[in-house]
């Protein structure tokens, strides 16, 4: 008798795992993995990442991106629960914000393509781990923005999976992105370190468009107030 009570209760806690499983919002576990993928670009900036990185060791190169991934992830999971109040604490606008990483982004897509790198002689590999690589071009105000949205809509569990999803990802492509630029070349990998390099001024200016628009908007909701 207490053998098949205890099997009843085993089927009724199996079944409740099963519920809980199909009750678990897949769809916008993926949607919020997919736009934070898309902002942060691991692959599509890689070539940036080694532009920057070019006068480092293969070692101090991998533990930069080390550095960066695991800066960029504590950062946005950071924000994700503290943004708002860091902002406000601050007083800084999600404008300011947009700006300010733009004109950043601007400075190092314009040292990549007269330079060809933005690391000196003798960087420190961390320090470039944190600032530039892991902010602001891994997390920057449009991962920060998604983070800050996604808790609010979404909750804890599904934002943060999508951040671990993706800077596992990250990390993947990072630590491993050396046998890539040996199949490209050294040319190869200078032209779309350049090619990227114009990308990432468009998308500074983008940042800084965008948060000038802010701007604008803030300054006319006073002028009606």
């Amino acid at each position: 008798m207490n053998s098949e009570l205890g099997e009843e209760e085993g089927d009724e806690e199996k079944r409740r795992n099963e519920m809980n499983i199909m009750a678990f919002d897949w769809m916008a576990l993926i949607v919020t993995s997919i736009q934070i993928f898309v902002i942060t670009d691991p692959v599509g900036n890689l070539p940036i990442f080694y532009g920057i990185t070019k006068k480092m060791t293969a070692k101090n190169r991998r533990d930069t991106f080390v550095t960066a991934v695991l800066f960029a992830f504590s950062l946005l999971v950071a924000f994700a629960f503290l943004g708002n109040g860091i902002l406000d604490i601050f007083r800084i606008s999600m404008a300011d914000f947009k700006v300010a990483g733009g004109i950043l982004i601007l400075i190092i897509a314009i040292l990549i393509l007269v330079r060809g790198s933005w690391v000196e002689d003798g960087e420190h590999p961390e320090t470039v781990g944190a600032v530039p690589i892991g902010c602001p071009l891994l997390v920057g105000p449009g991962a920060i923005t998604t983070a800050m949205v996604s808790m609010g809509i979404n909750g804890i569990v599904i934002t943060i999976l999508a951040i671990l999803v993706n800077f596992g990802i990250s990390f993947v492509t990072l630590y491993f992105g050396e046998e890539i630029f040996k199949f490209l070349g050294e040319t190869g990998a200078q032209i779309i370190s350049k090619v990227m390099a114009i990308l990432l001024a468009a998308i500074a200016i983008s940042f800084i468009h965008s948060g000038i628009f802010l701007w604008i908007t803030e300054f006319n909701q006073v002028l009606i107030k």
